[in-house]
Parts: structure tokens; C-alpha cells; sequence
């Protein structure tokens, strides 16, 4: 009897927190974002610059790597429908309750957790469709038919694949990515439902969902997780291989995500340019950062100010497991900005590696703009080559069965956790 007073209580609480969540972030959707017509605007490494509709040149590789060179002109309308298209995943109530809670809502304590999927999402948005994947068809049920009449066979599976990644992401238990995973993952290190979680122990839990999704769809993609802020070459190329033939064409596409402080207390400006530069690659799957105990997911910048998507605005719960689930609570419909300045230190920033040579290229990329941007003796983070074992650090199994962390793992993570729009 008195657990369920307790549960009861809980249940209170939640509603009283998701009602206080949806009044505190309404204003999300509804304030205007104001963006300057002589500056190139990031996102995603595409580059657009509202003061001309004229087509401008890419770089070889398709990315703006010098924004002031290299400038893809576009119009408002083109940078919409690219922000648009991103996935957007926020606070949810009214789900499945959560093992061993009576949570139905992340109201309050999820932000990270969602950060961390909008990431993943984007990751397996260029795993599956390519930086250049189509706006997802938001359309009524009198469109669907049109949809299929017009469609040709790539804008199909375009759809098809775009319901399936957000599907992933469900708040469900069965869902491989969707917060009821996570949460169980997260036990393995401490955390539990309603805990604050950084952007660090958010990398080690997305990096232990994929290893263990069993949809044969995603088989050929893995996250390495950088360790003390180094990128080991070796070990990225033992998780490509893994559990895969020796072939090169078997080898899983990686996800590299690199939990880093960029200063001590403060956000050092310092780091403004390299950051700038990393978002300005078509290959970053941007950055879960944001403000002291308050996470947006960053996918681009203008001037001196982030572009990023805020999960704090509670939505209801969708059940994606049926057939033609809404999209539209899914997609952001008003980019936000926010001063480089107030961003908090801690953050973890994601690339995507397709094979081998792409890890190579981009390891050398990075690598010279971590040296151009560093002041300092020491830059942001490393690529070395060979084994965090050769450089006598704990090498994390590839597939723990025990534990989330291995106790080198614990450590570092404990170190961690201390840490519409208007032009004008």
C-alpha cells in the first residue's frame, strides 16, 4: 500500500513537472531568431548566405571548410528546409513507464539524453541517406497517395528510411535507441531515471546502444568513444572490424565521439574558431554542449553564435510502431542562437567515418585544424596512431557483458561528471 502511495506520488510529480516544463519552454517555438544578412550561416557544414540566390562553388569534398573562401549561396528558403529536415527529439510525456520507476516523462532530467539522440540521428542520417537526403515528407493523409504517385523510387526509400531512424529513437522500451534503452544502459554506470546526465556518460551509453541493436539494418555502423581526449587509430579500426569479415567492403562505418572541456569554469574564447571549423564539416554530426545543466544539441553557427536545437519543450507521446506515424512533433520548426560565450565547457562532438579512408582523411583534416587553432602547447584533443594499450591506458572491451565502463572508464566519467526566424 505504501509503494503505491509512492507511486502515486510520483505520478503527481510528473504531471506537475511536464506542466511546468511546457510553460517554462512554450516561448521555444514562438520567439523569433534573428539572423544577419551579411554573414554566412553553418549548418552542417552546408553554407548558405541570404544576401544572394545565385549558385556558389563547393569545395572538392562538397563541405565549407574556409567560410569566408568557400561560400554556398543559398536563400532562406534552402537553409528552412535543410534545418527543418534534421531530427528533433525532445521531452515526451504520457510514454510507457520506465523500469523500476514511475516515470512516464523526462520532464526536467532528459535533456542530455535527447541531445545525445539528436547526434545519433544525425549520424545515421548521413549513414543511410547522405548529408544530402531529402526533406521528409510531412504530408496529410490525401497527400500519401499523391506522395506515392509522384515519388520516384530514391524520394520512396528516402521516406521509407527517414520513418526508420526516428522509429528508433520511440519512447518504448523496444525502440534501440529510445530513452527506456538508454536509462537501462545508464544503470550499468550508476545513473538511473530522473538523474542528471553529462555529456560524457551520454557518449559511453550511445556507444553500448549501438553495440547491442540487433536490427540487421544497423549491423554496419559502430561508435568509438575517445578516451582522455585522444583518438586512438587502432582502435577505431578494431571496431570497424569487428564482428565483420576481414574485407574492406564488410567494414562498419564508425561513429567518433570526443567528450572535451573547452576551458575550466568558463567556455574559453580561444576554442571559439576550432569549433566554428568543425561544425563547418559535412562529416560533424555536431555537438552535445549547452548551458550549465541546461543541453542544446549545436548544428552550426553565424558570427560568434551557435545554431541548436532545444529539447526542453515537452511533447506528447507518439507511438512510432504504427503505420504512418505523425511527423511533425519530430522536426524543429525555428532554429535558435546562442553566444559562443555562454555555452558551457563540457561537450562531446560526434564525426562520422564511412570506411577507412574516410577515418584517414578526416583524422588528417582535424588534425591540422587542431594545430592551426591551438595557442596553447596542448590542442583540444589528439589523433595518435595504434592502441590506447600501447600507451599503457585500460583499452575498454569491444563487447562488455558486465559492466557499461571499464574501471579506467569510471574514473575519467567521474572527472567528467564534475563539469521561425527575422532577418535583419
Amino acid at each position: 500500500m505504501e509503494a503505491t502511495g509512492t507511486d502515486e506520488v510520483e505520478k503527481l510529480k510528473s504531471k506537475f513537472m511536464s506542466a511546468w516544463h511546457n510553460m517554462k519552454y512554450s516561448w521555444v517555438l514562438k520567439t523569433k531568431t534573428y539572423f544577419s544578412r551579411n554573414s554566412a550561416v553553418i549548418l552542417l557544414g552546408k553554407c548558405y548566405h541570404f544576401k544572394s540566390d545565385e549558385p556558389g562553388e563547393l569545395s572538392p569534398d562538397g563541405s565549407c571548410l574556409d567560410i569566408v573562401d568557400t561560400v554556398i549561396s543559398g536563400n532562406v528558403e534552402e537553409f528552412r528546409k535543410d534545418f527543418i529536415s534534421r531530427i528533433w527529439l525532445t521531452y515526451r510525456e504520457d510514454f510507457p513507464q520506465i523500469k523500476d520507476s514511475a516515470l512516464t516523462t523526462d520532464c526536467g532530467w532528459g535533456c542530455t539524453l535527447r541531445t545525445g539522440q539528436m547526434l545519433l540521428a544525425q549520424g545515421l542520417v548521413l549513414h543511410f541517406l547522405g548529408r544530402g537526403g531529402r526533406e521528409p515528407k510531412v504530408l496529410s493523409k490525401d497527400h500519401k497517395e499523391a506522395l506515392k504517385r509522384d515519388c520516384d523510387d530514391s524520394e520512396m526509400r528516402d521516406e521509407v528510411y527517414h520513418r526508420k531512424i526516428i522509429s528508433w529513437f520511440g519512447d518504448s522500451p523496444p525502440a534501440s535507441f529510445g530513452l527506456h534503452q538508454l536509462i537501462e544502459y545508464g544503470k550499468k554506470s550508476g545513473k538511473t531515471a530522473g538523474d542528471w546526465y553529462g555529456p560524457a556518460v551520454v557518449a559511453h551509453i550511445l556507444r553500448k546502444a549501438v553495440e547491442e541493436a540487433r536490427d540487421p539494418e544497423l549491423q554496419g555502423i559502430t561508435i568509438y568513444v575517445a578516451q582522455d581526449c585522444t583518438v586512438y587509430s587502432s582502435d577505431v579500426v578494431d571496431r570497424q572490424c569487428s564482428s565483420m569479415g576481414s574485407e574492406k567492403a564488410d567494414m562498419k562505418a564508425v561513429i567518433i565521439l570526443v567528450p572535451v572541456r573547452l576551458g575550466g569554469e568558463r567556455t574559453n574564447m580561444d576554442y571559439l574558431e576550432f569549433v566554428k571549423g568543425i561544425l563547418s564539416l559535412e562529416y560533424c554530426v555536431g555537438v552535445v554542449g549547452g548551458k550549465p545543466k541546461q543541453s542544446y544539441y549545436f548544428a552550426g553557427f553565424q558570427d560568434d553564435s551557435l545554431i541548436y536545437m532545444d529539447p526542453h519543450y515537452c511533447q506528447s507521446f507518439v507511438d512510432v510502431s504504427i503505420k504512418d506515424f505523425p511527423l511533425e512533433s519530430f522536426h524543429c520548426p525555428s532554429p535558435k542562437k546562442m553566444s559562443f560565450k555562454n555555452m558551457d565547457p563540457s561537450c562531446t562532438i560526434g564525426f562520422y567515418c564511412r570506411n577507412m579512408k574516410d577515418f584517414e582523411r578526416i583524422s588528417e583534416e582535424i588534425t591540422k585544424m587542431l594545430k592551426s587553432s591551438s595557442k596553447e602547447k596542448y590542442p583540444l584533443f589528439t589523433f595518435v596512431k595504434g592502441h590506447s594499450r600501447d600507451y599503457d591506458f585500460a583499452s575498454s572491451p569491444l563487447h562488455e557483458e558486465n559492466d557499461l565502463f571499464s574501471d579506467e572508464e569510471k574514473k575519467r566519467l567521474k572527472r567528467f561528471s564534475t563539469e521561425e526566424f527575422v532577418l535583419l
